[in-house]
């Protein structure tokens, strides 16, 4: 486990990411922890009647692989969410392996207020697109 950074060793371009292949046990712990028991995530024959001819994963558990990144990595620990936004560009599918990626974008000092672009990815292809607001620990605190 990292330290994480604090505010004052933060700069503009700055990235980091974390990979995962999706997995059948992921999408079941999700929907136990969420209470999203969408049949579209856990009901192969609801879901093969769909557009997406198959179940796909929750939109949501993207998002926790971004968490991911800016809580252990980049910002790290310590860091807490503010504000995220989320657009769902295309479905997650069991097997896929997700790159969930964070930059810095935007350093607010008076608040110790970090913007980030958050973007998750199937094979290169954007699935998830976003930006997260943070608050970062300075160094004196």
């Amino acid at each position: 486990m990292t330290d994480g950074y604090r505010f004052e060793e933060l700069e503009l371009g700055m990235h980091a990411s974390f990979s995962k292949t999706v997995t059948e046990a992921d999408l079941v712990n999700f929907a136990g922890v969420s209470s999203d028991f969408n049949p579209l995530h856990l009901d192969e024959a609801y879901a093969n009647g769909t557009r997406f001819g198959t179940r796909i994963a929750h939109g949501m558990l993207s998002g926790a692989y971004l968490s991911a990144v800016m809580g252990m990595k980049l910002p790290g620990p310590g860091a807490v969410y503010l504000n995220q936004t989320l657009s769902f560009k295309a479905p997650v599918r069991i097997g896929d392996r997700v790159i969930a990626r964070v930059e810095i974008t935007g350093l607010r000092p008076d608040k110790n207020i970090v913007t980030c672009d958050t973007t998750c990815y199937v094979d290169d292809k954007p699935v998830t697109a976003g930006e997260a607001v943070l608050m970062v620990p300075s160094r004196g605190k």
